[in-house]
């Protein structure tokens, strides 16, 4: 059931990509496919209101129906679980049989898993040499990774559930992503989280020339993740290069030959609010506006965004509410995001970034599940907390004309990097 084709929406007087997804990708997508009607969250989700009876909805949901129908809802969802890397991780941090399937790869990942046919679910975006938070550090500027698919010639809506994740650096067990595909990046630092923007030739990390995808989150409209048991880590806030926090909230938008991951700090009040998964339809312009530029590589500390879908209009504070999916292609929207200021930003060549990977092959081939199961079809949009994704027509005028998007921190200068640029 492919969605069919949404709206590119390109202001180039601005660098911000603009997603405006398709219509008919709806709520019931994921659903219709196995003959089970579309879940309903309670009227507080998901506002955060009301924990309890979610908790006790979302227990009743995950147990199997005296028919014998698989449950739509874990007992716990992801963005509630929580594990100590590297030792406490679980094999697979999804490990229920639900209508989605099983989680499609694992969490322990290590040398024994590290290549192009991983299928590592844990993932990762640092920041700054946590030892000294003014100074860009060569290694620390070398470690992300973002959320693609399995196999070559992919799309995102068909495959958000079974995402891999492919990195900048090895050692952390997962696929590597090649040399040459990252075409420009912005990272950002600011007091409430930190992110990547970017551009990528997205054909070499499997995703299909022309596809303008999706959001991933650990959300999902039956809240265990795109991808399944996805799980993310960050050295950002521990003070310590080898100490990993756990990412509980974050999201990352990839398609259209660019990208954006934001992670959002967990000891801060607003990282929902923040690392917001509600609005996969208007993309990384409107979830984490930024200045990246096609061609440009740069760090850089920032201010805080205002909340996606917050905006204000002569002194007054409003709310953008995403339409349903059934009203159709959203073409235009009611304000144009404010872009936080950027201060002390350094550049950096594009040449040599990957010197560790430039025997990397561009793909990895299809392999077996981890589990035997793999999630299927997993497009589990909307219930307002999905991923909703999808091509989009007359896309290819993003190129080198300055989108933005988000990266996290990949900046090493060829071969020789520069590990001690001030950013006072």
């Amino acid at each position: 059931m492919r969605p069919g084709p949404g709206t590119w929406v390109n202001d180039r007087t601005r660098p911000n990509i603009h997603f405006a997804f398709p219509s008919s990708f709806s709520s019931s997508t994921a659903w219709v496919a196995r003959s089970v009607p579309p879940p309903s969250l309670p009227p507080s989700h998901p506002n955060g209101a009301h924990r309890s009876s979610i908790a006790l909805f979302l227990l009743q949901n995950a147990l199997v129906n005296a028919q014998g129908n698989l449950a739509t809802f874990p007992a716990t969802p992801l963005a509630s679980k929580h594990f100590a890397y590297p030792t406490g991780l679980p094999y697979q941090a999804d490990s229920e049989q639900l209508i989605r399937g099983t989680q499609t790869g694992y969490n322990i990942c290590n040398s024994t898993t590290e290549n192009q046919h991983s299928l590592c679910q844990t993932s990762f975006l640092n920041a700054l040499d946590a030892t000294a938070p003014h100074v860009v550090h060569c290694t620390r500027f070398a470690d992300f990774c973002l959320w693609a698919p399995i196999n070559p010639n992919s799309t995102i809506p068909d495959t958000e559930g079974e995402e891999v994740a492919w990195c900048t650096k090895p050692g952390r067990g997962t696929r590597l992503i090649p040399a040459g595909a990252l075409k420009g990046v912005q990272f950002m630092r600011t007091p409430d989280y930190i992110q990547a923007v970017g551009f990528i030739d997205q054909s070499l990390i499997n995703i299909q020339t022309g596809d303008f995808g999706g959001e991933l989150d650990p959300h999902g409209a039956d809240l265990r993740g795109n991808p399944l048991g996805g799980l993310v880590y960050s050295t950002a806030w521990s003070g310590n290069n080898d100490s990993f926090t756990q990412v509980i909230e974050w999201h990352n938008f990839m398609g259209g030959d660019a990208f954006c991951f934001k992670v959002c700090d967990p000891s801060r009040p607003n990282a929902a609010n923040f690392c917001q998964h509600i609005y996969d339809r208007i993309g990384c312009a409107y979830n984490a506006p930024n200045n990246a530029q096609n061609g440009t590589f740069e760090a850089c500390a920032g201010e805080n965004q205002d909340f996606p879908g917050i905006y204000t209009v002569n002194g007054a504070v409003l709310t953008y509410t995403q339409p349903p999916e059934a009203l159709g292609v959203i073409t235009t929207l009611p304000y144009q995001p404010r872009v936080p200021a950027s201060s002390n930003c350094v550049p950096f060549e594009s040449a040599a970034l990957f010197t560790a990977l430039a025997t990397v092959t561009p793909s990895g081939s299809a392999v077996p599940s981890a589990s035997g199961s793999s999630a299927v079809g997993a497009r589990s949009s909307s219930l307002g907390t999905g991923t909703g994704t999808g091509s989009a027509q007359n896309a290819n005028q993003t190129q080198d004309n300055g989108g933005v998007i988000m990266m996290s921190g990949l900046f090493s200068l060829s071969g020789f990097i520069l590990c001690a640029l001030l950013l006072s």
